[in-house]
């Protein structure tokens, strides 16, 4: 069992960056994949971004590539999310999500979600 809890959102022009941060309780955290996601008013929720549980491999979704950065610090039991350039069409509610077993970019496959944290990014 992981339970998941984000923190880092906010109010910022476009341009600008945010780290948003998930805290994980359980002592298999470590063991966990995670994933990034967001959804946007009116609009399904997608994938942002994913990484394997030991950290070697990422995977970002084509829109935010270049731009933001996920990593993870096992000993604090946190995954964060680097955004940098940040554009208005990146405003949504992201949530970070966990799942056993290797990486996936599939909202359905992931078992464990936060609460999300708002992000909204000004022209």
């Amino acid at each position: 069992q992981v339970q998941l809890v984000e923190s880092g959102g906010g109010l910022v022009q476009a341009g600008g960056s945010l780290r948003l941060s998930c805290a994980a309780s359980g002592r298999t955290f470590s063991s966990y994949a995670l994933g990034w996601f967001r959804q946007a008013p009116g609009k399904e929720r997608e994938f942002v971004a994913a990484l394997s549980w030991s950290g070697r491999y990422t995977y970002y979704a084509d829109s935010v590539k270049g731009r933001f950065t996920i990593s993870r610090d096992n000993a604090k039991n946190t995954v964060y999310l680097q955004m940098n350039t940040l554009k208005p069409e990146d405003t949504a509610v992201y949530y970070c999500a966990a799942k056993a077993g290797s990486t996936s970019t599939a909202t359905g496959e992931y078992a464990y979600w936060g609460q999300g944290t708002q992000v909204a990014v000004s022209s």
